[in-house]
Order: structure tokens, then C-alpha cells, then sequence
């Protein structure tokens, strides 16, 4: 496994969403933004063994800012009062960093839900008000959509009915983190800085080109990976995006996930392609839990996974040669093998 860095960047969405911020589809629009300011070329050269176990970059979901996803693990994990409220306690799902720091069993009461963490935005940008209804984090909204037949000047039936698409909209003052693992004997940090302003600028994802998907970065370059203190001794890993840990030596019984199945579709020029939609794909989702079936952790690892796709296991008939990220950032955690043994 090549030797790679992880990088952190911060950034504030300016409009809504037509796409999630997802590690996969983030790092699907990296590689396009690449093409256009590198060249196919050297694309290509990036890519060469990436579904051999050799990413050049791997993408993360994007997570409030300083906070992990909550680790998906049984309940029985967690250190509760008698009087919890368990319906309460389930939105708690963003681990603030400094909590890494306590026990596993209390993460759960030190983890954070959506609707304090837009509270905390709308702070930071002197608009909170208690008295004000509460802004959620996250809001799907319906957009309606017409089109106009140019022969009567109005909408009408089939092709030019009305229609309406969602849009993610994210609360006021909102920042997000992505973690990023980089071979930086093969791109500079400073090139993926530039890649990611120009994605922002241009706009992420579905209907970037009526003004969805546009951020900013809040910082001048990628930021070193903080040093993450942790209770007891790395023996399983938490990961920060989606990934395919299949026949990764992960144990079965000891590993904790949940699954999404990505019905993936082709980005910039390739939407013209005539079949631009990809095999669909079952990856794990951001907050899974592995620990390998034998031995220990390194500490220093900084993902696990496997690159999806290539010639030789196509997930795409229009262009064979496309790759899927299944890599994914990760976290060192201490898992105690009986639950409630570090309460």
C-alpha cells in the first residue's frame, strides 16, 4: 500500500444542492475537474493502478465541520441513564473530535444532532434566535421546473409538463469538512486545492449549470490531519465515506455497517455519451465499523477499501475504462470487545 497523507478542507456551500456532498461522487467531479485542468494525459497517468490498491486521491463525505459520523454500532455499546430518551438519543449522529478523546460508551451523549449543529452555525453567523422556528441542517425542497414549447409559448403535455426536481438546501452559515488521503509523490496538495475551487466555482452535481452546487473554501490550502487522540489501544477503524471492504480481511462477527446501493451515473462530457448511467454499485455507508479478522491495526493507515470498475470488471458500458471509488478516509478507534467494558 502506497505511503499517502491525509488532508482536511474546509467549505461553505453558496447555493443548494442538486447532489449530496458523498465521497464517491465528490471524488468522480475531482477526477473531470482534473481532466480540464491537467489534461487527459496526465489523468490517465493519476489513475494508472487505481483498482489495484494505488489511489492517487481518496474523498470523504462531506462532515460538520470538526465533527466524525457517530460510529454505527449495537445500542448496547452506549451508556444510557434510566430515564433516556431513546427516539432522542437515535439523532444523535456527529461525534465532535475532541470526544474521540473519552470513552467509546460515551459517544453517544457527547454526539451532537442535526438540529443543534445548525443552531451552532446560526451562532457562529449572529443569526440564532431561540425564538425563531428552528433551522434544520439539512432541507429537501421540491423545485419546480417548466418547459416551454416555442410553437404556443406555453407548457403542455409529454415532453413540456411541468415537472419538479429536489434540491438540498443546508442551514445558514453551514461548514463542512472533507478528509482527504493523497499520494503526494504523485499530486501536490496545492493541485487538488486549485481542483476543488474550481469545482465550487463551476458547481458540484445535478444542475450545476442553473446554479446548484456552488461552495467556497474557507482556507488557502489543505490542512494537515490533526493529531486525533484516542482512549485504548486502535484495534478497528471508523470510516468517513463510502467504501467496498469486500475481501479486505475485516471480521464478520466484530464489524458494524450499514449499506447503500449507488445507482451511479457519468458526469461533464460523458452525460452525452447516449448510456450514461453505470452498473449500480453496494457500498457501506460513512460511520461503519470493520476490525480485521487477525491481528492489529496500523495506527499511520490512512484508508481502506478497493478501487471499483477498470476493463477488466467494467461497471460501465459507454466508457469500460471508468473507475468507482470504493477507498475511503479513516478513523483509528478502540472497540471494547464486551460492551460496557470502558463505562
Amino acid at each position: 500500500m502506497p505511503a499517502m497523507q491525509t488532508f482536511r478542507i474546509t467549505l461553505r456551500p453558496l447555493s443548494a444542492l442538486g447532489t449530496p456532498l458523498v465521497g464517491d461522487t465528490l471524488f468522480g467531479q475531482l477526477c473531470w475537474t482534473l481532466r480540464r485542468r491537467l489534461g487527459n494525459e496526465r489523468l490517465d497517468s493519476l489513475l494508472g493502478g487505481y483498482t489495484q490498491g494505488q489511489p492517487f486521491a481518496i474523498v470523504s463525505d462531506a462532515l460538520p465541520r470538526d465533527h466524525l459520523p457517530l460510529p454505527s454500532l449495537p445500542s448496547d455499546t452506549w451508556q444510557t441513564t434510566g430515564n433516556s430518551d431513546r427516539k432522542a438519543l437515535k439523532k444523535k449522529r456527529w461525534l465532535p473530535l475532541s470526544a474521540l478523546q473519552k470513552p467509546l460508551s460515551k459517544w453517544q451523549q457527547e454526539a451532537r444532532t442535526d438540529q443543534e449543529l445548525a443552531n451552532d452555525f446560526a451562532r457562529s453567523q449572529s443569526r440564532f434566535n431561540p425564538q425563531d422556528r428552528p433551522s434544520p441542517l439539512y432541507t429537501e425542497r421540491a423545485q419546480p421546473h417548466n418547459t416551454i414549447n416555442r410553437q404556443t409559448g406555453t407548457t403542455g403535455t409529454g415532453m413540456f409538463a411541468p415537472y419538479t426536481m429536489s434540491q438540498i438546501w443546508l442551514a445558514p452559515g453551514s461548514e463542512l469538512d472533507l478528509w482527504l488521503a493523497l499520494d503526494i509523490d504523485r499530486i501536490q496538495p496545492a493541485d487538488i486545492h486549485a481542483a476543488f475551487t474550481d469545482m465550487g466555482q463551476q458547481g458540484y452535481g445535478r444542475d450545476a449549470s442553473i446554479g446548484l452546487g456552488k461552495f467556497e473554501l474557507l482556507d488557502g490550502t489543505l490542512q494537515a490531519w490533526p493529531e486525533l487522540r484516542i482512549t485504548g489501544e486502535p484495534n478497528a477503524w471508523l470510516t468517513l465515506g463510502p467504501c467496498a471492504p469486500q475481501g479486505q480481511g475485516f471480521c464478520p462477527e466484530r464489524s458494524y455497517w450499514n449499506t447503500v446501493t449507488r445507482f451511479g451515473r457519468h458526469g461533464d462530457v460523458a452525460v452525452q455519451s447516449g448510456q450514461p448511467f453505470k452498473r449500480p454499485v453496494l457500498l457501506a455507508k460513512a460511520g461503519s465499523v470493520f476490525r480485521p479478522a487477525q491481528g492489529g491495526i496500523d495506527a499511520a493507515q490512512t484508508h481502506i477499501g478497493q478501487g471499483l470498475g477498470g476493463s477488466a470488471t467494467p461497471i460501465s458500458a459507454a466508457m469500460p475504462e471508468t473507475v468507482q471509488q470504493g477507498y475511503c478516509p479513516i478513523v483509528p478507534i478502540h472497540i471494547p470487545d464486551e460492551p460496557g467494558a470502558s463505562q
